[in-house]
């Protein structure tokens, strides 16, 4: 089994930024992201990465959030710049390990405008 350990959430001021890491107990080899939920709303995809590097992003945090891997480190991060009130949720962290869908706990954030 796998967990996932998230970190970096909190208050922060429209506009602001907040780095969100997230370490797995164990190599992941597929795929690692990062979703969110907030208050009353389904859970959304914000950003994957490959181990290789490759990225997607939701339209709505393209050009302010950028996901980034440590293979090394077992580690995801969501570098969240330009943040706005709506960026408010909590944050999971998603890993597919052995063809299975992988949580972290999540993580809150709160964007104050």
């Amino acid at each position: 089994q796998v967990q996932l350990v998230e970190s970096g959430g909190g208050l922060v001021q429209a506009g602001g930024s907040l780095r969100l890491s997230c370490a797995a107990s164990r190599s992941i080899l597929s795929l690692m992201g990062w979703y969110r939920q907030a208050s009353g709303k389904q859970r959304e995809l914000v950003a994957t990465v490959t181990r290789g590097g490759s990225t997607t992003y939701a339209d709505s945090v393209k050009g302010r959030f950028t996901i980034s891997r440590d293979n090394a480190k077992n580690t995801v991060y969501l570098q969240m710049n330009g943040v706005k009130p709506e960026d408010t949720a909590v944050y999971y962290c998603y890993a597919n390990f052995a063809w299975r869908d992988i949580w972290g706990q999540g993580t809150q954030v709160t964007v104050s405008s």
